[in-house]
């Protein structure tokens, strides 16, 4: 095929689903003439699985995006159906906040973004092979011969690398939701270097809204909760419904008198699915004892009737997606509009990439989103936006943007990522998270909004709404260190806990009591022009404040380590000392401080202990 020039840019993002998204914005809006190269315009920003965004964890990945300048949350905000908050019931550092979102809406406000951001071109081709030249990135080829001359390149392919879909005995070479596939890619991307694997996904069925009844299903309402974006005020007053329903004894008979017809089960699938996003085969064959699981009903948009069944994940053929559907109390009638699908597609080992998720063996070429093995929108997101701004910041002379696992989520999944790797498809979780009650979502911005504004990616407008909410906050923590009136005070101690106070006492006082602070606010007349956001973060700093200090003593230990450097062309095998697996893994994640090799699989303290001594010598020798 002839080559033609498409002419020069400073970046090509590979993909425009969530992690593209975030990768070509964060690129053009710091200034960098930028490429989004998609297989198809329409498929922007599409969400090709549940409409939704956030939930546990995955909120928090949303608001740090929002703090740091991407647009994720404020997109969300654009097109919420539904808010709700998750484990609410727990402590704060595990509630999540999750919004259904109108899915049709949510693709074309990203379109509209992308189409209106400056020094962004947007593309309709597939890339065939990355250029390179003398080890770094030259270009992007396309199949049709045009040639992106570039300086770097961000490949965020999601799920369509050599994609197929299953659905019983019928296999198709397909993209999600019937879109094409991408096939030229994945050859060049071995040639280059990358370890490429196989991972599997799935879906469930939409269903046709007015065939539903759910008239007798619980109702799940929306709350009023703070919105995603830290630049907006609140959510919608009016919030769509979404509905609960469960499987049942016919709906586990028919699915394991079946799993002969099951891909599962039957052999024609064989790649790594998600473990904590299981097919309702893989729900019932493993919890066999378990009577029935939840699902829920959400509505897809306000244009469309379509409905999706959340945990009805499944990859059984038509005839019997249809009878198990109708076994569900509420869906007894209903008319499948898609049929659910399994989707099997090729992603790379992770242990290739560094911290910058720049790959190790071609300078300027990045990863992000599904093909680095993750699941999930917010985390392609989040590496979107990460690897958007690591190339910016390479190609603008300045230091890499690396978040560390105490600082943000983001840190924590892409070091887990570069450090352990993943054998399945990733999925981010607070349980992940070690220093966790620091890296809350209402302190998201206060973390990481003048990282963003640093990197110049954060706007003028939303770094002045961070230094006010910043200065309201010092001014609440310094005004709730002062005396409260002594009379009002007793009384409510002494209605909340019967106890006599035979001091006086502070507004933070009280809140170590227990007493929640819009109640000490009522009672005393204070507070009244503070936002509840920033009340709400006060009172949880002070309410923890014992807890965060013993993280904060740990945080410091752990800089220890990730402040003291490895070498990059370091010879673990010649390390005296050091365990056979230790030297093996050392060599294999390369990592750039001795806090890194700490978090390797398979390198224990010992091993840890050795590399200690090695680099004091190593120093001394220098």
């Amino acid at each position: 095929m002839r080559e033609f020039s498409e002419g020069n840019c400073d970046a090509v993002v590979i993909g425009a689903g969530h992690a593209g998204c975030e990768a070509a914005l964060a690129l053009a809006r710091t200034g960098l003439f930028t490429v989004l190269l998609t297989l198809n315009a329409d498929s922007i920003g599409f969400m090709p699985c549940n409409p939704s965004v956030g939930g546990t964890a995955k909120g928090h990945l949303v608001r740090e995006i929002d703090a740091l300048g991407g647009e994720m949350g404020l997109n969300t905000d654009r097109c919420a159906l539904q808010y709700r908050t998750l484990n609410e019931g727990k402590g704060a550092a595990v509630q999540s906040l999750r919004a259904q979102t109108d899915k049709n809406a949510y693709h074309r406000e990203m379109k509209r973004v992308l189409e209106h951001t400056d020094r962004l071109r947007i593309v309709q081709g597939e890339a065939a092979e990355i250029l390179t030249e003398n080890g770094k990135v030259t270009g992007v080829k396309t199949a049709y011969g045009g040639v992106f001359s570039c300086r770097a390149a961000i490949v965020a392919t999601g799920v369509y690398l050599n994609s197929r879909t299953i659905t019983g005995e019928t296999v198709q070479d397909s993209g999600p939701n019937g879109f094409a596939n991408a096939t030229f890619l994945t050859e060049n991307l071995v040639k280059l270097g990358y370890t490429v694997r196989r991972f599997k996904t799935g879906t469930p069925a939409r269903l046709d809204g007015r065939t539903v009844d759910v008239s007798r299903l619980p109702e799940q309402p929306g709350e009023e909760v703070f919105p995603f974006s830290f630049l907006n005020d609140g959510v919608p007053a009016v919030q769509t419904p979404c509905y609960l329903t469960y499987t049942n004894a016919k709906t586990h008979q028919l699915i394991l008198e079946n799993l002969d017809r099951a891909p599962l089960y039957n052999g024609q699938i064989s790649s790594t699915g998600p473990r904590y996003c299981p097919s309702i085969e893989t729900k019932v064959v493993r919890f066999r004892d378990k009577e029935r699981h939840q699902l829920f009903l959400e509505p897809e948009g306000t244009d469309t009737t379509e409905m999706y069944v959340q945990g009805l994940s499944t990859s059984l053929p038509h005839d019997l997606q249809k009878a198990m559907y109708r076994t569900v109390e509420g869906l007894e009638a209903c008319e499948i509009v898609r049929y659910a699908y399994a989707i099997e597609y090729d992603c790379v080992d992770t242990l290739d990439v560094l911290p910058t998720l720049e790959f190790k063996k071609v300078e300027g070429l990045y990863t992000a989103g599904q093909i680095n093995g993750t699941s999930g929108y917010e985390e392609a997101a989040a590496q979107g936006l990460i690897a958007g701004l690591n190339a910016s910041l390479k190609l603008r002379g300045l230091p890499p943007l690396i978040l560390r696992r105490d600082q943000a989520y983001i840190g924590v999944l892409i070091d887990d990522l570069v450090t352990k790797g993943t054998d399945e498809p990733y999925r981010m979780m607070t349980s992940r998270a070690e220093f966790r009650l620091s890296l809350r979502q209402d302190n998201a911005d206060l973390r990481l909004t003048q990282i963003g504004y640093d990197c110049g990616l954060v706007t003028e407008e939303r770094y002045r709404k961070y230094l006010d909410r910043k200065r309201m906050r010092e001014e609440t923590n310094a005004f709730l260190n002062t005396r409260a009136d002594q009379s009002k005070a007793c009384a409510l101690v002494q209605m909340h806990d019967g106890a006599t106070l035979n001091a006086g006492v502070t507004y933070a006082d009280l809140i170590r009591r227990g007493i929640p602070l819009r109640e000490i606010a009522q009672t005393f007349g204070v507070l009244g022009n503070v936002p509840r956001d920033v009340l709400l973060c006060c009172e949880t700093d002070l309410r923890y404040e014992g807890y965060l200090k013993r993280g904060e003593a740990q945080i410091e230990r752990a800089k220890k380590t990730e402040n003291q450097p490895l070498p990059p062309d370091l010879d673990y095998a010649k390390i005296e000392g050091l365990r056979l697996e230790a030297r093996e893994k050392l060599a294999r994640v390369r990592p750039l401080n001795l806090g890194q090799a700490e978090r390797i699989s398979g390198v224990n303290p010992a091993d840890i202990a050795v590399l200690t001594v090695y680099l004091s010598l190593l120093r001394k020798k220098q």
